[in-house]
């Protein structure tokens, strides 16, 4: 039986591109109220003209300083939130390619890394959670990658450090607030097409790369079923590989 989700006021950070886009395109589409926010202090036109069934509201914040993005971001919400989607995360210049050696790194690049991937989730969570409480059900999705699952065959140390501290997070945080029927949960996601939009069929997505991709739009919908799901359960992990990835 399918199940509408009532509608949500959903905050999406990192929603100017890629997955953020696609989530925050789609769920307009839904009907729920989206709050995107991103570096840039206007919304891409994609969601200015998806913004027929939900409002959209729009928030600038630069999370390479996470303690002034998290009080621009709570300046900004009404009083209670329903769900936090942590889509934001950065990875090493020479991440992913046959040249990536972590001593080529530097101190700032990791630093950075570490601030926007780590800091920048804990900081909005400790800052927006009593928000967030408020809720009738509260729901924080974190978007990983399978880089941060152990023994990930992954070279990239920072940004699968980074990745696996999410894991942490989210256990920790469920733990602390059981008693107020907190949904904690991390999408380890593969290599995504990010280059092919919602509107293109995902029967033609899902050829971009041969079988070593996913497309955006499998994200979307195991979102849009996590956010039917009863107040009785939960996702915790969900991992998300593409079907030739050779490490799952």
């Amino acid at each position: 039986m399918n199940r509408a989700a009532p509608a949500l006021n959903i905050l999406i950070v990192g929603a100017s591109r890629g997955l953020g886009l696609a989530l925050a395109s789609a769920l307009l589409e839904d009907g729920h109220r989206v709050l995107g926010v991103s570096r840039a202090p206007n919304p891409p036109e994609q969601l200015v003209t998806a913004d027929r069934n939900g409002p959209l509201s729009w928030i600038g914040a630069d999370f390479s300083d996470p303690r002034k993005a998290a009080e621009s971001i709570a300046a900004a919400l009404p009083s209670s939130i329903d769900v936090i989607l942590y889509n934001l995360g950065i990875w090493e210049e020479s991440a992913f390619s046959g040249t990536y050696d972590f001593l080529a790194s530097d101190a700032e690049e990791v630093e950075t890394l570490v601030t926007a991937n780590v800091t920048g989730p804990l900081l909005l969570l400790h800052r927006l959670l009593p928000a967030l409480l408020a809720s009738a059900h509260p729901r924080v999705i974190l978007t990983g990658s399978t880089s941060g699952v152990p023994r990930s065959g992954r070279p990239e140390v920072a940004f699968g450090a980074s990745k696996f501290a999410l894991t942490g997070i989210a256990d920790a945080l469920r733990e602390g607030y059981r008693q107020h029927r907190l949904s904690v949960s991390v999408l380890q996601l593969g290599f995504l097409n990010t280059d092919d939009p919602l509107t293109m069929p995902v029967e033609e997505a899902a050829t971009r790369g041969a079988g070593g991709l996913v497309p955006v739009h499998d994200v979307v919908e195991i979102v849009r079923t996590m956010l039917r799901l009863s107040p009785a359960s939960f996702v915790r992990e969900l991992v998300l590989p593409a079907i030739l990835d050779e490490r799952f």
